[in-house]
């Protein structure tokens, strides 16, 4: 379960403006183990916002977040991190180590949770097999398109089976054929139980994938369902 209770978060700005500036304001909204989202809003509404949020890069500057049944206030570092390896994020900017590899990139999260070297071979080459990335496994980011390094981000994200996923326009970088693919992907994930929220600007992705809409207006939550 995730439940926003009267949540706001607010950031000081530096500089000449100074002063403060509300990215969200009392939001509030649950979503079942096992949900989908998108998550939708013009530019500048917060949907970044409420995804650090929900990888714990931020903190609420008022109310309550219990996040896969945990009240995060109540964390310590050693929970916190705890908490964030039952969470898989894809980022908008990719954020991959540029002096590893596609395929250790994507190993990463295996052996950060001490998988077996023959397990994480065995599940990482598949993944990106089925991603269209089998001839790229040892090339480095730099060596890649900006739609191939998406699909090593998504890979990554997804490759230790995250209790919740969150996606920050993962298919920004991707043609229609390889979104489709991608959206396949994502929702067999959340047949097997994963909880997602996709941040997205794509309607017409919406609109082929129809699933319950939190959608932002100027750091206000205005529909949900």
């Amino acid at each position: 379960m995730i439940r926003f209770t009267h949540v706001g978060l607010t950031y000081h700005r530096a500089g000449a403006a100074g002063g403060d500036a509300v990215a969200l304001d009392d939001i509030d909204f649950d979503i079942p183990d096992g949900g989908f989202r998108w998550l939708t809003g013009p530019s500048g509404a917060g949907k970044t916002s409420l995804l650090k949020l929900m990888y714990l890069a931020a903190r609420p500057s008022s109310g309550r977040i219990d996040l896969l049944d945990t009240d995060t206030l109540r964390l310590d570092r050693r929970g916190t991190a705890l908490l964030r390896r039952r969470i898989g994020v894809v980022y908008q900017d990719f954020r991959l180590l540029r002096h590893l590899s596609a395929y250790d990139n994507v190993a990463l999260p295996l052996r950060l949770a001490r998988r077996k070297e023959v397990q994480v071979r065995a599940d990482v080459t598949e993944l990106l097999r089925w991603v269209g990335l089998a001839g790229r496994l040892d090339h480095r980011p730099e060596e890649l398109s900006g739609g191939e390094q998406q699909r090593v981000a998504i890979a990554r994200a997804v490759i230790a089976r995250p209790s919740l996923l969150l996606a920050d326009e993962p298919t920004g970088n991707l043609d229609d054929d390889q979104a489709e693919r991608l959206m396949h992907l994502i929702r067999s994930l959340n047949r097997m139980g994963t909880t997602i929220i996709v941040a997205t600007h794509n309607m017409g992705l919406v609109a082929r994938h129809p699933a319950p809409v939190l959608e932002l207006v100027d750091g206000r939550l205005v529909r949900h369902g």
